[in-house]
């Protein structure tokens, strides 16, 4: 990746403690809004920083996925980008888009979400309980912060108990921790996208309380879903539900066990201060991970159809963009005093789950599971504390950690 700018306000730019690099986000957007990268992979990409224009980009359907979708543009990212993910519903642009999301939003409804809440606290409980039984330094990870979603997700869509082993194993696949190979991980792909096929059409013919069942039967106004359009949102809450929300869930206890004021304010009542607890640390909680951060990537890009100027910059038709979460999260003209960490923080535009069309789809799961799971584990283990050092994977894009050793 290739940019050039002063120094001081250079991106992407180098891992550093992470009160340098809340300074040097702030210079860098009091610099510009965004700045134009070279990946590794499919050229350049705008990247933009500023929170507001972010949020204007994302919400301006002159900004498409379909050039991506269709494969006749290469996605700029650090790595080639997968192409089972390419045709899920992350690509697709207005109006399919409007009536898939619509269809899915309905199935994981508000309503939905709140009945999984007790079996997700339930859940936490007996994965606390075997930690409790088994004693000694648990890690908790393996343990608790990727075991969770993977259950919510596997009842969610409805995965019958006796296939949750099998499920696990094809899900986890794409999961960084698994660290397994491109042609391993398309066997499980495929397997999985088999097996799936396979639950939709009994779904449909008999339907259960589950997701997949909504889906499967759902009616927008006339319009149905195929079989062929439901398999790829599984496959996006699978890939996206499981990863993204056990490195939450890790980040989360991890920044609370780093932060002693904090930890002790969430102790006093973890139910209520649970809800703001979760967006602060989605929008800064690895910041508090005593690692160094560092700045350089985007989530899923762009490509203007047109000429856009967004926060005084032009984007010329044809050109990608991207937005860059860490440091929207971070811009002082959003976000007052955006390097402190405060759980009890109401007013948080992050943008984390991403905002407008774009707006992550299972953020209600994601949320209530990084609630749940945070409020669970310190009522019933108080004396939380670390047994060691995180393990932190660095060869991984997402750089997860794979072990947080815990005693009580």
């Amino acid at each position: 990746m290739t940019t050039h700018h002063d120094a001081g306000t250079e991106f992407p730019f180098a891992a550093r403690p992470a009160a340098e690099a809340v300074q040097h986000l702030r210079r860098l957007m009091a610099d510009r809004p965004m700045t134009k990268v070279t990946m590794p992979h499919g050229g350049d990409v705008w990247i933009v920083h500023r929170n507001q224009a972010a949020r204007q980009m994302l919400s301006d359907q002159r900004f498409v996925r379909e050039p991506f979708r269709t494969g006749e543009r290469e996605v700029p990212f650090f790595v080639p980008f997968p192409d089972f993910l390419r045709t899920t519903l992350q690509f697709e642009d207005p109006p399919q888009h409007t009536k898939l999301r619509k269809l899915v939003q309905k199935a994981i409804s508000p309503r939905r979400v709140r009945d999984m809440r007790d079996s997700a606290a339930a859940f936490a409980n007996q994965l606390i309980d075997t930690m409790i039984t088994r004693g000694g330094v648990r890690n908790l990870v393996a343990e608790y912060a990727v075991p969770l979603p993977i259950e919510m997700l596997s009842s969610l869509l409805g995965v019958p108990s006796a296939d949750r082993e099998k499920f696990e194993r094809w899900s986890s696949s794409t999961l960084s921790v698994a660290g397994r190979t491109e042609q391993e991980i398309t066997a499980d792909m495929g397997e999985l996208a088999a097996y799936m096929t396979d639950l939709i059409a009994k779904r449909r013919a008999e339907p259960h309380d589950d997701l997949l069942s909504s889906l499967a039967h759902a009616h927008e106004r006339d319009e149905t879903l195929t079989d062929a359009e439901i398999l790829p949102i599984a496959f996006l809450l699978i890939v996206g539900g499981f990863d993204n929300t056990a490195n939450f869930l890790t980040t989360g206890v991890l920044s609370l066990l780093r932060s002693d004021e904090q930890r002790a304010l969430f102790m006093t009542d973890p139910d209520a201060l649970a809800p703001t607890a979760a967006e602060e640390i989605l929008r800064h909680g690895a910041f508090m991970m005593g690692q160094p951060v560092g700045g350089g990537g985007g989530l899923v890009p762009f490509v203007a159809t047109q000429d856009v100027i967004i926060d005084g910059q032009l984007i010329t038709a044809g050109e990608a963009v991207s937005i860059d979460p860490t440091a929207a999260n971070h811009d002082p003209d959003a976000v007052t005093d955006p390097g402190r960490f405060d759980i009890t923080r109401t007013d948080n535009p992050h943008l984390m789950l991403s905002y407008g069309l774009h707006h992550c789809l299972g953020a209600p799961l994601a949320r209530m599971e990084l609630q749940v799971g945070m409020a669970e584990i310190f009522k019933r283990l108080p004396n939380l504390r670390l047994a060691g050092e995180p393990v932190v994977r660095y060869d991984v894009l997402t750089q997860p950690m794979t072990d947080l050793p815990v005693t009580w």
